[in-house]
């Protein structure tokens, strides 16, 4: 059982289209935690009507400030944490828990366009949709738009994600992936919650699980499932005028917490 968390402000286009692909493509049962930054587009009634649990800020927060709202209400032992503008894979809950089962991880990153099992692969696809990507730049973010990109950069959906899943089936890679993170509650007794300083929250989950590794040794750093893949339509969803962040007074850069050279030694790690 999961309890699936997603921030959001506006998009409804994205956000049903996100719906109608969590709805058909996720095994396990699951409710879903909308955490709503002040939408006024139909968005938070949309989620309403499909029975969501909806969390009301009022006001635009920051990533990690809503995922720990999330978590407050969540009712079972699987979180997941999904952005709004991505498409998910036939069976993709199903596929990335039995890859953590196998790996002994906590916590755990679905692979995409931002990262696969190598750079030259992952350069590949993200040509490709670079190229796709500007019929939504010409012709509006709309529905019908955002899925007719998603289908001339996968013929056949169903066929890409199974063809990664049968080729690479239990395969990971040290790293992370911010868009789509699955986490066993027993994690949070180890590495605590979301660290609502900071924006570039997923940069610091992986750090965290990876320092504790190497320190303590009862966690597996982040890792990405390279058999469970999930479309992102990264920042192209995300050029409208947002809100400022109601709580920016109180967020600090990511090295400002780590420092640059212990940030650059893990993230070689998750280069290598």
């Amino acid at each position: 059982m999961l309890s699936i968390i997603t921030a959001i402000y506006n998009q409804k286009c994205m956000n049903e289209l996100y719906w109608e692909n969590l709805a058909k493509h996720t095994h396990s049962k699951f409710e879903l935690i909308i955490v709503d930054n002040g939408s006024d587009d139909g968005s938070v009634e949309f989620f309403e009507s499909v029975g969501a649990k909806i969390i009301r800020n009022g006001v635009n927060y920051s990533y990690p400030y809503c995922q720990n709202r999330g978590i407050e209400v969540a009712q079972y032992d699987w979180f997941v944490f999904l952005n709004n503008d991505i498409i998910v894979s036939p069976n993709w809950d199903k596929h990335i828990i039995d890859n953590m089962d196998f790996n002994g991880l906590d916590v755990a990153a679905a692979c995409g366009l931002e990262q696969v099992e190598t750079k030259i692969e992952t350069r590949k696809l993200r040509r490709r949709w670079n190229k796709v990507k500007l019929i939504i730049a010409l012709f509006g973010q709309t529905k019908p738009f955002l899925l007719l990109a998603h289908k001339l950069m996968y013929p056949n959906w169903a066929s890409f994600c199974g063809q990664r899943h049968k080729k690479f089936e239990h395969k990971v890679r040290q790293g992370f992936l911010g868009n789509t993170v699955v986490m066993k509650r027993a994690a949070l007794d180890k590495i605590g919650l979301w660290d609502e300083r900071l924006q570039a929250a997923d940069y610091d989950l992986y750090y965290r699980t990876l320092e504790r590794s190497q320190k303590i040794g009862d966690i597996k750093p982040v890792h990405i499932c390279l058999d469970t893949y999930v479309h992102h339509y990264i920042r192209l969803t995300s050029k409208q005028s947002f809100p400022p962040f109601f709580d920016k007074a109180n967020l600090i850069s990511i090295e400002d917490k780590w420092g640059k050279a212990k940030m650059n030694e893990y993230f070689e790690l998750m280069s290598q």
